[in-house]
Order: C-alpha cells, then structure tokens, then sequence
C-alpha cells in the first residue's frame, strides 16, 4: 500500500513536471522574437530526426482532394493481400472471381512488417472519417502508411514501391471483379458498389446479325485507339444513344457492351445529385474502362427535349412558366450534363463509354444528341425473324422447325418486342415441349395482327369522321 502510494506520488510529480514545462515553453513562444523562434524549430526538428530517424509515407484511398480513387492504394492492398496478410493478426475476408476465392487482406489498425533487401518496412493500415459539411454523412477514407529507416529511402521510394506496385496489379488483374456502380444507395453522394455478373453477350442479343457485328467492331475498336485519340488532340470516350420501343432490349445491349470489353457499368441515377458541382465530382470519381449510363434521359429530369419552353393557357393564352414535374430537389442543368459529357470535365480519365437510353428519341434536346456527344445512334426496334432465331437457339435450342416459315411470315404482317417473343418462348413447366412454345408464340402473333387490323381501322373511321365534319363545316 505504501509502494503503490509514493508510486502515485512519484507519477503526480512528472505530470506536473510536464505541464509546467508546456506552461513555459507556450510563454517563451509568445513573447520571443520570430527568428529566434523559426532557429529553435530548425533545431528541435533536427534533433528529433536524430532521435527518431524513420520515414513514413502515406498512401490514400482518393486522392486530387478526395475526387478520385488512388490507383496505387488498391495495389498496395492487393499486394498486402498476397504477401503479408498471413503476419496479421486482424484479417478482413472479401470473395473475388464471382464467390469461387476468399481473399484475405489486412483490417483496419493492423501493422505488418515486410522485408526488402536488408531493409525492414513496415505497413499500418488506417482510416480516417471526414464530413464534408455539417449536412453531409460522414465519410470514410482509408489509407496504407508505410516506415522505414531513413538510410533505405532511395531504395524504398525508387526499388520497392515501384515493385509493389507492380506486383499488386498484376495480381489485382487475376482477381478482378467487374462491377456495377451506383449513386442511388445508402449515401447518394457518392458511388456504392456490387459484382457484376449479368451473363448478357453479343451472342445471345436478339438482333440481325450484321447489326451486331457493327456495333461489336465499333466497341473492339474503340479500345484499341488510345494513340488515335491522342493523335488528333480528342478525349478517349465514345457515345452511344440506345432508343427505341420498350422491351427491345436496351439494358441488355449495356449489359452485352460491359461484357465484350471487360468494362465495369456507372449507374448514374441524376434525381439522385443535387447540383452540377456533385455531378462533376462523380464523374470524376469514374475510373477508366467504364461504362456510364443514364437510362431513361427523357424521363430523368426537366432538362431535355425544353429548354425554356412555356405554356399558354387556352383561356387567357398567357405564357405562364413551365412547372417542374421533378420532386426530387436536383439542380442539374442541360448545360452542367453537358458538360458531364464533352466538356472539360469529361476528360479526367480516359477509355470511357457514356451511354444514354430512351423510348422516345423524338423528347430528347438536339444539343444532347448531335454527334461528337452521341457519337453512335443505335436503334432498337421490333423483333425481326433474325432475332426471333437467335431467340428460339437460346431458350429452345431449335436452330429450325416446321412452325418456323409461319412464324417469320406472321413477323412480317405484325410488330412484336423481343421480350414479348422471349415471354412465349419460356416453358412454363417440365412438360411444356418446344413445340407447344412455338404455338403459343404463333397464336400471340396472330392476336397481335388482329389488334393492329382493329387499331388501323379505328384510325380509318376516326379519319373519315374527321374528314366528313370538315366538309360539313366548310358548307
């Protein structure tokens, strides 16, 4: 007991010690000349890179003031990943390659120690939270710092990084997991993240052949034009305009497209960004070999197809302001997307594809759609016998059949979408045959002639009825 209280007394001692000191030393810099001041610091600094000789070097998640993902920090973790993850103690489990491997990585706070050429360098792991505003979640940052003894620096920074480096992003090439991104989840300023594994392909697409041999050499060699863009002074990015009827097959075509050039899909939701200045830091945010997509344009805000348009009442024919439809509280302008597509901002980074869809090409605004924006209009119209093969080798495996002569000759008196023709292709149980398939598509064609013989004559008798009333009028 005695022990334990001269200890208390002996501990109460240095505090007070240490807290008359930095009562003194906050004096002493108060009330001292500058350049006695800044000579003191030149000296303290000195005498602690004597006592303390180590180096560290911090590596970020984002970088460019948090815009962009560092390309190095998911290196350096698929590095960590592989070589010393077995040393920690703290290990956090992520799957790769579609949930076939686990993969181990350090977890936050954990110190690791690697050897390179005599040298030992240590990796801590950290995170750091930010909030942005006071309105704003708050966001987490992670990093790698790395220490070293300051007589390995030209080794570290000039040898080993660059082999870390190197060595993360080939392994991070056998592990890599496309993915689908998005601004509409649990924080909508910023993107959040699944695997992507739609099994979509070119080959599967219920399309005229030629058709999608164009669109796949369009894609194949804009990929392999980086020098080309270069050469005549043009960012690296390609657009393309998806339109046409509902259920011909748009996002699948996007879903086809991310798939033949090993590209991850940007799912940028605009309701979900507030301003033009959220929108430039998510498109700065995108990495390249992307897909960025904004579907339904038409439908996304009140910024398309008008761009001051007003409305004239009928009774007072007064111009009176056009009314937002949109509840969502965005203030993005025509002009802040497009900037988002060919301005300045687009070109952050490169080998990128923007994508928009539509059901209606007609609303769209003309500065939207004229070429050097949309640089390829694809549409995507009714389903053809062509695709209707390609449809019954999918879901059939039929490449011919006695019912296939009526169906191409009904396919040419009707309009049907593909996903209409896939909906009567799909067996509804084990015993529904091929077949009985292709009757039922059969007999939805020929509702679908009745229907449209109907429509066309109901429009018939709507222009005659028109016609005779005019003629009644005029007399």
């Amino acid at each position: 007991m005695i022990r334990a209280m001269r200890l208390l007394q002996s501990w109460g001692g240095v505090w007070t010690s240490i807290a008359s000191f930095i009562f003194m030393w906050d004096r002493i810099r108060r009330y001292c000349p500058p350049e006695l001041i800044r000579a003191s610091d030149k000296w303290t600094q000195r005498i602690r890179s004597f006592l303390y000789p180590y180096i560290q070097i911090s590596i970020s998640e984002f970088m460019s003031n948090n815009l962009r993902p560092h390309d190095a920090y998911a290196a350096v973790e698929a590095y960590l990943s592989v070589h010393l993850a077995k040393e920690a103690k703290r290990l956090r489990a992520e799957t790769v390659n579609g949930g076939s491997k686990l993969v181990l990585s350090m977890d936050e706070h954990e110190r690791v120690t690697d050897e390179f050429c005599g040298a030992k360098i240590q990796w801590i792991s950290g995170k750091l939270v930010q909030r942005e505003s006071k309105y704003l979640l708050e966001l987490e940052r992670k990093y790698y710092k790395l220490m070293f003894h300051k007589k390995y620096r030209d080794m570290v920074t000039d040898i080993y990084l660059e082999q870390v480096i190197k060595v993360g992003k080939e392994i991070q090439m056998r592990n890599r997991k496309r993915k689908r991104y998005t601004n509409n989840g649990h924080s909508k300023t910023t993107w959040s993240h699944i695997v992507f594994e739609h099994p979509a392909t070119f080959g599967s697409l219920a399309m005229e052949a030629e058709k999608k041999q164009e669109i796949m050499d369009d894609l194949l060699l804009f990929r392999d034009s980086k020098d080309f863009y270069a050469r005549i002074g043009k960012a690296w990015k390609r657009g393309y305009l998806l339109y046409g009827p509902p259920g011909t097959g748009k996002s699948t075509m996007i879903a086809a497209m991310a798939n033949l050039l090993d590209y991850d899909v940007y799912d940028l939701e605009l309701t979900s960004v507030r301003d033009n200045i959220e929108l430039r830091r998510l498109l700065a945010e995108t990495l390249s070999k992307s897909i960025i997509v904004i579907e339904d344009i038409d439908c996304s805000l009140d910024l398309t197809g008008q761009r001051k348009k007003k409305e004239k009442t009928a009774k007072t024919n007064k111009e009176v302001p056009r009314k937002d439809t949109q509840e969502s509280g965005s203030r993005v302008t025509l002009s802040g997307l497009l900037n988002f597509i060919d301005g300045l901002w687009s070109a952050c980074s490169g080998e990128r594809i923007i994508v928009f869809t539509t059901n209606y090409v007609d609303k769209l605004d003309p500065a939207l759609t004229r070429r050097g924006r949309m640089d390829k209009h694809i549409e995507l119209s009714y389903c053809s016998f062509d695709g209707f093969k390609v449809l019954a080798k999918n879901y059939l495996s039929l490449d011919t059949h006695p019912l296939f002569e009526s169906i191409e000759i009904l396919m040419t008196e009707t309009k049907i979408i593909p996903a209409d023709v896939a909906e009567n292709l799909m067996p509804n149980s084990l015993r529904e045959d091929a077949e009985k398939c292709l009757v039922k598509l059969v007999e939805a064609l020929k509702q679908a002639k009745q229907l449209m013989i109907k429509k066309d004559e109901e429009s018939a008798l709507s222009e005659a009825a028109d016609g005779l009333q005019d003629s009644i009028d005029k007399i």
